[in-house]
This record gives C-alpha cells, structure tokens and sequence, in this order.
C-alpha cells in the first residue's frame, strides 16, 4: 500500500467531478480490488522510496496520513530519481499556474461595468435551474458496491490522469453481458419474469443513447467516433467499463422518466440485483489494464503538437 497526497476522500461519497459535461465518476476510496501481478513488479523492491501519480500529481509514497492510504497500479509509480523529482516539481508549478490563472479570472468577472455601476446581468448569465439538475432527495438511491466504485476510481485514473483507454471492440460487450444476466436469473429461479426481460431492454436502450451524450470522457470521443460506424451499436462495442459509468447517471435519468413509486421501488431492487452479479463477475467482465495512447504527457493530457 503507497499514500499520496491527493484530496480526502471518505466511503461516502460516490461520483468525482465531471469533465467537460461528461460523466461524474466515482470519488470514494474504498475496498481494494485484487489484480493479477504485473511483469513490471520486479522493478521495485519492497520498502523502496517512489513517487506516485495521483489527481496529475506525482507525489512521494510514503509518510502521508494512514486516511488517504490506497492501493495503486505498477503504472502508477516511478523510480524516486533526481529527473522523476524534477518531474514532479514541474506538474506543481503547472498545477499552481492554472490555479492562479482561473483566481484572476474569477476576479475579474466580479469587477463592476466601466461607469462604475454594477452592470446589468443579462438573461444569458444565470443559469437555468435545469441544469443544476433535480434535488438529491428526489433521486431514486441506486447503492453501487464498493468493490465497483473502486473499478470507476480506477477507471477515471487511467483515462483523464495516464492517458488510456479501454482497447475496442470489447469482449463480452454490454449485450452480452446483459444476456448473461439473463441466463444467471433464469438458472437460479427457474423461470426469468417480464419486468427483468423489460428492464434489461430497457438498460440496452439507455446506454445505447447515454453513452455518446454524458458517458464518455473528452479523451475517449475521438476513439467513439472512429469505433461506431452507422448501424453500429455502442452495446455491441463497449463492455463494462461504461455500463458502469450509466449507474451513476441512472438516477438523474429515472428522475425524468417519471415512473411510478411502485415500479420504482421494484426497478431499483432489480438493478441492485444486477450490480451485485457486476462485482461477482468483476474478473471476467472489467479490464485491469487500459491500453496505452500516443500523444500523451506524463499528466494524462493529450498534446496539442
């Protein structure tokens, strides 16, 4: 287990912010996933001093409060050398820029007109309370396992912080993982029920259209659009890394859905059900690696060269 410095986070908490109004990922440290060994161990020694990447930082591995202990990736962590500390410097100064940058620019916003009035907010300036989205109190709560919010963390660390993606076209495809949730109830109660028949329909369906509008990171449209052609059907690509991304926005989707309190009720235990068949089949259904993309610098940004 290596520390790094990056913000507290508690059990709690269940999505990270989002990325250009793409997906809000999750945020809490919680349960460790266990992961073949990588090739690459062997580059390290037990009780050896390193720095690790965490929130485009690179920050040292040791000596940190025991709260933001968590378990990180061989991809993660570098030697501790005079060139990687340097390295490190430099994503500081970086970060500290951009910082800065944005406080002068939320300063200036705030200066009043040139007549030294305060100046007339125009329409366009307040936002529309639709997009603040509807109030957390009347979200159907969908309680996604721990072992899975730690899979979304890591999901969000290999695409926005290391520059990875997940290779396409995936194998099994969300199709055919929800047919494989088909046949688990069908052995196990003897007889599969409309409704479960309906909803799996219906989560083929959401993630068919969520995916291209709120699904997908900044860095992953480009990999969208030369991987559905015409016809092509995201389900049919994509596996279950971004199915898992659709639970966290389902709840603000179901929102405006506008079902019964019933059938809610019954959609959510069924959907819970589905979760926990995610995390029994976490090693055959999720990747432990992204692959690697070219044009990226050691903070995962893509380079604009």
């Amino acid at each position: 287990m290596v520390n790094s410095n990056g913000d507290e986070v508690t059990e709690d908490s269940t999505t990270a912010t989002t990325h250009e109004t793409d997906i809000d990922m999750a945020d809490s440290k919680d349960e460790d996933v266990d992961s073949p060994p990588s090739p690459e161990s062997s580059r390290f020694q037990e009780g050896e001093k390193v720095l690790a990447f965490h929130s485009q930082q690179l920050y040292e591995a040791k000596g940190w409060n025991k709260n933001w202990d968590e378990w990180v990736g061989i991809d993660r962590l570098m030697k501790h050398t005079e060139e990687n500390v340097q390295k490190q410097q430099e994503l500081k100064k970086r970060q500290d820029t951009d910082k800065n940058g944005k406080a002068v620019r939320g300063s200036q916003m705030k200066t009043k007109g040139p007549t030294g009035g305060r100046g007339r907010k125009r329409k366009s300036d307040t936002p529309q309370k639709d997009k603040d989205g509807p109030p957390p109190e009347k979200l159907v709560n969908i309680q996604i396992p721990p072992q899975l919010k730690k899979q979304l963390i890591d999901d969000c660390e290999f695409v926005n912080h290391l520059g990875k993606l997940v290779k396409l076209p995936r194998s099994p495809n969300v199709s055919e993982i929800l047919e494989k949730y088909h046949f688990y109830r069908l052995k196990k109660d003897g007889v599969i029920s409309d409704s479960v028949g309906e909803i799996l329909s219906g989560l083929q369906c959401y993630f068919n259209k969520a995916l291209p509008a709120m699904l997908l990171y900044k860095n992953e449209r480009e990999q969208f659009q030369e991987s559905i052609k015409e016809d092509i059907s995201p389900s049919s690509v994509y596996g279950a890394e971004h199915l898992l991304r659709l639970f966290v926005k389902l709840p603000e989707i179901l929102f405006y859905a506008n079902i019964e309190d019933e059938t809610l009720t019954e959609l959510k235990q069924k959907l819970q059900d589905f979760l926990r068949f995610l995390q029994k089949n976490q090693s055959a259904f999720f990747l432990s690696t992204y692959h690697s993309v070219d044009g990226f610098d050691v903070a995962g940004k893509k380079d604009d060269n």
